[in-house]
């Protein structure tokens, strides 16, 4: 969903809170010279408020960030103290995932702990020997 904002206020504040808010569109009155006599010129930003408001609303943007879940390269010496899950016997393809199936245990090579209710009730792909970590190719996902 695309928010925006509407602003007639006097300064950009509003306007880059609502950035920052999640907005991703900014609606302002523009004029080349408050004094020029339109209807809307004395409410309006000037050439440089503009340009201080895009470069502002950029920073706010930016700073917003970007929700990255992967492994980093200065992560991967703390694999051995994440915790992940692994299948604890041994299963045949098509058998249903149960909670009895999987724990969450150290080494952290396998899915993360918080994909434990999304992966019950999935069929294995493949044959599993007890102590594989559970990953994604191990599991049919058109049966969930």
């Amino acid at each position: 969903l695309v928010t925006g904002l509407s602003d007639h206020t006097l300064d950009n504040t509003t306007a880059i809170t609502s950035v920052a808010m999640g907005a991703s569109i900014i609606e302002k009155h523009f004029t080349l010279d408050r004094s020029g006599g339109g209807p809307d010129d004395s409410f309006s930003l000037e050439p440089a408020e503009l340009a201080v408001l895009c470069k502002d609303s950029k920073t706010a943007w930016q700073a917003l960030g970007q929700v990255d879940y992967s492994r980093k390269s200065s992560e991967q010496g703390n694999v051995k103290f994440r915790r992940s899950l692994y299948f604890v016997k041994d299963m045949k393809a098509g058998d249903v995932i149960s909670a009895d199936c999987v724990r969450s245990v150290r080494p952290g090579f396998g899915l993360a702990p918080k994909y434990a209710e999304s992966i019950l009730g999935a069929v294995l792909a493949v044959d599993i020997k007890k102590y594989t970590p559970v990953t994604n190719l191990a599991i049919n996902h058109n049966s969930t």
